[in-house]
């Protein structure tokens, strides 16, 4: 693909004006230096903002004005059912049924509520897999949660490093791990994508190896949801959180979302902490004393839905909607193409083809938008030259063994990303080395 790639604006502008989904850049307001539009290469960290955002929080904080709590029972979108406008376009984004998804809380809340019901250790399955080096709320979780339950963490949680002389986790590995552990197996929990190195993990391949052996399988789609075509329902997936405000685009902070796989879901039996809200809706002001879950990931839910924060998410999901995750991918993947094209041409160009090691796999099954820069040099120095340059991106410091200078972590996002924005940061970076 990259031998029809050329680095330079004509070439970046033409694939710009061949993208059918260009458009939807002039639906996201961009940020500005200097009075022209950054490279916001940083969506893998917090999405940017939908023009029309505005008009959904509005019209709900118009409501609360005008109705009080009579807006609970507004029509079409009276706040009691307000989680059921994005259920249908959240369960299309994450490639499940409507009832298997629920939008709500935030992702490390709904880690534990879910742990709940899917880690349930016994005296002699009670083990853990993930990998190491997992985003920390992840390890906490972990760790709490086996503590919780009477574990020593360090007997409890396996954690998987990379193989010898690499930054990814191979399948091989996992699959090895996940056999030579067998019936002390509980749970194999994994980052969907890795936030560091942006690997995309097989988690069909995950799952049915911890089915095999009698675990549940589950996955922080932090990094993967709005990013991937994902299909948690067809891999049987046991059940699945994220949050909304990176690829998804639902604003600082907002809500998430969780996935539980159908035959749990219909499963009144299974153990979950309980709430109002994930009481049946028929009965639910009936005030019972016994709690009657849902049938559906909705039996997860604790609390009234956050509103403006719904309101905020079903801004962008209306833009995923109108897309298709199906175009979006492949944008993504054309698009992160050119970009790895342009900064090898640059690096080529400066003679410095050493500088940058991409330790993101560039494998089809492998490959996110995110791509990780790790600098042999002076890498924080760059950093800084593109920051006042007009890229806003992510800078790591180097892993806890000092191996390289850092990385720098770019995401060229198919919904409001361009052609030019790869090639202008392929400028930007020359002028900085």
């Amino acid at each position: 693909m990259s031998s029809s790639f050329e680095n330079s604006i004509d070439f970046a502008q033409k694939k710009d004006q061949q993208d059918s989904l260009s458009s939807f850049r002039n639906k996201f307001f961009i940020p500005q230096h200097e009075g022209h539009d950054c490279v916001y290469f940083c969506g893998n960290s917090l999405g940017l903002q939908p023009k029309n955002t505005t008009v959904y929080v509005n019209e709900e904080l118009q409501d609360w004005a005008r109705l009080g709590v009579e807006g609970h029972f507004k029509p079409k979108t009276g706040w009691f059912k307000y989680h059921e406008l994005v259920r249908e376009s959240i369960a299309n984004v994450v490639g499940a049924s409507p009832l298997e998804v629920a939008v709500m809380n935030h992702l490390t809340v709904n880690l534990h509520l879910l742990l709940v019901s899917f880690y349930r250790p016994t005296k002699d399955r009670y083990k853990i897999i993930c990998e190491a080096g997992a985003f920390p709320s992840d390890r906490y979780a972990l760790q709490s949660q086996a503590r919780f339950h009477g574990f020593d963490p360090d007997d409890a949680i396996i954690e998987l490093e990379p193989s010898k002389g690499s930054e990814l986790i191979s399948n091989e590995d996992i699959l090895k791990a996940i056999d030579d552990c067998g019936d002390e197996l509980a749970l194999v929990m994994f980052g969907g994508v890795h936030y560091f190195t942006g690997q995309v993990l097989n988690m069909k391949l995950i799952t049915d190896a911890a089915h095999e052996v009698g675990a549940y399988a589950g996955f922080d789609l932090a990094h993967a949801a709005g990013n991937l075509k994902l299909e948690l329902h067809n891999w049987n997936v046991d059940f699945a959180a994220w949050c909304s405000y990176k690829y998804l685009n639902g604003g600082p902070g907002t809500v998430g979302g969780i996935f539980v796989n159908e035959r749990h879901a219909k499963n009144p039996h299974l153990p979950r902490f309980a709430g109002w809200w994930g009481n049946d809706p028929e009965t639910r002001f009936k005030m019972p004393h016994q709690f009657t879950p849902v049938l559906s990931a909705d039996s997860w839910q604790l609390s009234n839905a956050p509103i403006l924060e719904l309101a905020a998410l079903r801004a962008s999901l209306e833009l995923f909607d109108e897309a298709t995750m199906d175009k979006l991918v492949s944008k993504s993947l054309e698009l992160t193409s050119y970009l790895l094209f342009v900064i090898r041409e640059v690096l080529k160009e400066k003679g410095k083809e050493n500088l940058i090691s991409v330790i993101t796999p560039f494998e089809k099954q492998q490959q996110g938008c995110q791509l990780s820069l790790q600098f042999a040099t002076d890498g924080k120095q760059i950093f800084d030259d593109l920051t006042r340059a007009g890229v806003i991106a992510d800078w790591r410091e180097p892993d806890q063994e000092g191996r390289g200078s850092g990385v720098i972590r770019v995401a060229p996002v198919p919904l409001y990303n361009s052609y030019v924005d790869a090639y202008r940061f392929g400028q930007l970076l020359k002028d900085a080395i």
